[in-house]
């Protein structure tokens, strides 16, 4: 068994009575959601619940963590989205960055039952809103790569059941900044209930980002996906400039799907005339109708925007193995590696660009499951100066497995390696990974880290990513 050093305490909840903090257990809630945002020794938690009485308005809260010595996360802004009966309830949180800001500063993005998607400042001022799909948006994840021809920009995805969408960050980006320039640097830190009565008037007047949209329900209904990466075009199809995105989806109906992403999103000449005819002809009809009967005209009402087309979804190999279910999905920092557990406490490996499972564990029920990078060498880097500190060569790659039923987490070298530890967690606790890694002052690389929250004691720790 591991040494207790192997999680080091990062700092401790201020409990309040929101969310049932304090309960023991209200960190198993399934309808609890948590994401992270950390910074160097700066952190943020939001915490949201997916679903609340009619007499409850839904809450998130945002916790951040106070400067040493104290280290205390603390409720600092109470978001109370306004939601209508059309726009549904909160089902999905991430955090992304704001990098144009002059300090980098994390953004909540929320999704709701309705696909809508909501944007929140750290002082709980609505940014954006944008509806997506009249579905429920069960996942956001944004994702940041390296960039490379081979790889994509930074993304924020989108799951739905049978559904993808995606936003490039340079347009998320964009739309930031342009709202940074137009209320001030200062909305970022002053109070939300100052602007909270000017919410509802700017909720009509966002502009639409543009973003990619597929369907990739042919298997069955997806209940978790990921884009994993660029992958070639089809040798039939003619060579274009648009990119190809290779996606893996799990669901009840299939355990492993995955489809090649096309941005193309044309029609035939037949469609494109056959709409534009029904289009007018609807429109003629109506409004001869209307000057027959002289209808009163009714109370305007803002209508829903028409849900853009899907761009092309080609499938290209699906498992099925009734009665398994996919349940989770987890991607590697390079997306060459997915991890995915199913309803009989199995986890496949899966090598998302040859679509094989290459490793497989059995008796992990509940479990959940984390990429970590650990230092497996004791002595100091041979590869970096004593200034530089440890390079991304120091460092492996390892697949934290957290086990609720056992009690432990598991770290296991990728992609064939032994099990490097196992640490005891204790009971009520939560495996976290923030979705973003801020570069600091430090000119050594910034890992990917693991960290653990104790819904009991309050605890949130990280996991020491040098192997004793």
């Amino acid at each position: 068994m591991a040494r207790r050093s192997q999680l080091r305490e990062v700092c401790a909840l201020a409990l309040a009575s929101e969310m049932g903090m304090g309960i023991e257990g209200w960190l198993d809630d399934p309808s609890l959601l948590v994401a992270i945002a950390a910074a160097s020794s700066h952190f943020h938690l939001a915490l949201a619940h997916t679903s609340t009485s009619n007499s409850k308005p839904p809450l998130i809260l945002v916790l951040a963590s106070s400067p040493p010595p104290s280290s205390s996360l603390a409720v600092t802004t109470r978001i109370r989205p306004s939601l209508a009966q059309s726009d549904g309830s909160l089902s999905a949180i991430e955090w992304l960055p704001f990098l144009h800001h002059p300090h980098p500063v994390p953004v909540l993005a929320v999704g709701t039952t309705t696909g809508f998607l909501l944007f929140f400042s750290l002082s709980g001022h609505l940014i954006h809103k944008q509806s997506i799909y009249p579905a429920t948006i069960l996942t956001l994840k944004f994702r940041h790569t390296t960039p490379t021809p081979e790889s994509p920009s930074d993304q924020l995805s989108l799951v739905l059941p049978g559904i993808i969408a995606r936003f490039d960050s340079s347009h998320l980006q964009a739309m930031l900044q342009k709202w940074s320039d137009h209320t001030g640097s200062t909305t970022w830190k002053t109070s939300f209930h100052e602007q909270n009565d000017e919410q509802d008037e700017q909720e009509n007047s966002f502009p639409n980002l543009p973003f990619q949209l597929w369907n990739v329900s042919k298997f069955g209904s997806c209940a978790d996906a990921a884009i994993v990466g660029l992958m070639p075009p089809p040798l039939l199809e003619l060579q274009s400039s648009q990119r190809y995105y290779c996606s893996v989806t799990i669901g009840e109906d299939s355990v492993i799907s995955a489809y090649r992403l096309s941005e193309d999103r044309s029609r035939s000449l037949v469609s494109a005339i056959l709409s534009r005819v029904g289009t007018a002809t609807i429109s003629t009809i109506s409004s001869f109708s209307s000057i027959i009967w002289r209808r009163e005209p009714s109370p305007t009402k803002k209508a829903r925007p028409k849900p853009q087309s899907f761009a092309k979804a080609s499938p290209l190999t699906c498992v099925k193995d009734p009665p398994r279910r996919g349940e989770r999905l987890t991607l590697s920092p390079s997306g060459t590696l997915a991890a995915v557990t199913d309803s009989l406490g199995r986890i496949l490996l899966l090598d998302t660009q040859a679509l094989v499972v290459v490793r497989l564990w059995k008796g992990y029920r509940d479990a959940h499951c984390l990429f970590v990078e650990m230092l497996t060498k004791k002595e100091k880097s041979t590869t970096s100066s004593n200034y530089y500190g440890y390079s991304k060569n120091d460092y492996c790659l390892c697949l934290a497995i957290h086990a609720p039923r056992k009690g432990i987490i598991e770290i296991w070298q990728m992609r064939t390696g032994p099990r490097l530890l196992t640490i005891q967690c204790p009971k009520g606790s939560k495996m976290l990974q923030p979705s973003i890694r801020f570069s600091s002052s430090n000119p050594s690389y910034n890992p990917l880290e693991v960290y653990l929250l104790n819904g009991d004691s309050g605890q949130l720790f990280v996991l020491n990513q040098h192997i004793s």
